[in-house]
């Protein structure tokens, strides 16, 4: 998966370049629309561009309290303190839970406050709980920017509240959206909830989609005056060779209804504009090739899960693959060792995809005479 992960964020990377449709006209300061079953960006309009993120920032608030979950530093049981400046969120913003002082809220309810309601006391509080402060949780989230690549990306803060130096890039923000859906998936379903009631104060999720589109199941909304209406929106939809999901990100739209409105057109188009198309099936084969000094002659190379590629409808017949490996092949070669790449073009030579060719089943080294052999017919070739 981790294989399969990186793929996907050398692709992000990239915009498509085969010939694609193009896309609706979007108003949004920034957008990016990303297949992430085929791991292809469909659409973009400035989407390096670092811009104030707004409560879009929650979302990388989540994953680093999802990352102390799955390491066991806390449960989703466990009750947390409620602290002054946890408190003092309610003085400057209207996106809160509504926690207080006296209360010692779980972990799972303060989740929700902090993904359904967006609140900012929420955020805090987890931040606190995880981080000991909320300074040293805004080192863990930039550390795993730093981690990921993230060369447009910079939290000071865990709300999303504007401060200068605090900013994302919606390529950025779609790559932190993707790694919530792929590494937690057991944490995702938060973000389909539609409303969440908490000390009997009742909220809806602000995210309109939610209600509007039986496909989309999150994730997070955001807004300040300096970062406008920011939307990412994910949706998982059924096709005849499976499920497709696309996520986008639209930042600095001029309304609640205008993030909704304009991130909806960007998934009916990117529905209806692109197929998927699975290359390969998973666990197969796309290759077998020799081995020197092995105790194996062949190897078999292939992708650590189903290939898929997003093309534009119709292209589906002109697709065309390339093996590029390693050679030679010199044993010994581990289980899921990178040694090669599957080109994915199109008749044309258009490129589609790359995807990394890895070793299905180890091939331990030969003893001295089977090396000594092959070391000639290596030394003949």
């Amino acid at each position: 998966m981790k294989r399969l992960f990186a793929s996907f964020l050398a692709a992000l990377a990239l915009t498509a370049q085969a010939q694609a449709p193009q896309p609706p006209e979007i108003a949004a300061r920034n957008y990016v629309l990303v297949d992430l079953t085929t791991n292809k960006t469909l659409a973009e309009r400035d989407a390096d561009t670092p811009q104030d993120p707004a409560s879009l920032t929650k979302l990388m608030t989540a994953y680093v309290v999802f990352g102390a979950l799955r390491d066991k530093k806390l449960t989703l049981e466990q009750t947390l303190p409620v602290s002054k400046r946890a408190w003092d969120e309610r003085k400057g913003d209207p996106s809160l839970m509504f926690i207080d002082t006296t209360m010692t809220p779980k972990v799972d309810e303060l989740l929700r406050g902090l993904i359904i309601q967006s609140g900012n006391d929420a955020a805090v509080a987890l931040a606190e709980g995880v981080g000991g402060t909320v300074e040293g949780f805004v080192q863990l989230m930039n550390r795993q920017v730093q981690a990921w690549g993230l060369k447009n990306t910079e939290f000071k803060n865990v709300t999303g509240m504007s401060e200068p130096g605090h900013r994302a890039s919606a390529r950025d923000i779609a790559v932190i959206a993707a790694h919530i859906i792929k590494d937690y998936p057991e944490y995702y379903a938060y973000y389909s909830q539609r409303d969440y009631t908490f000390n009997k104060i009742r909220q809806d999720n602000r995210n309109l989609l939610l209600r509007r589109d039986p496909s989309v199941d999150g994730m997070k909304t955001g807004y300040t005056e300096a970062a406008g209406y920011c939307l990412v929106s994910s949706a998982n939809r059924d096709f005849p060779n499976g499920k497709r999901r696309l996520l986008s990100v639209v930042m600095g739209t001029s309304s609640k209804e205008a993030r909704a409105s304009e991130s909806q057109k960007l998934l009916n188009w990117g529905y209806t504009a692109f197929d998927a198309v699975k290359v390969f099936d998973a666990g197969k084969a796309i290759a077998t090739v020799p081995v020197w000094k092995g105790e194996a002659k062949e190897a078999k190379l292939g992708a650590s899960d189903a290939v898929y590629v997003a093309v534009p409808r119709g292209d589906a017949a002109k697709l065309q693959t390339q093996v590029e490996r390693t050679d030679p092949l010199v044993a010994p070669l581990n289980k899921g060792q990178r040694v090669g790449t599957l080109r994915v073009t199109t008749t044309g030579g258009a490129a589609v995809a790359e995807i990394p060719l890895i070793v299905q089943e180890a091939v331990p080294v030969a003893g001295i005479f089977g090396r000594a052999f092959d070391s000639i017919r290596l030394w003949i070739k």
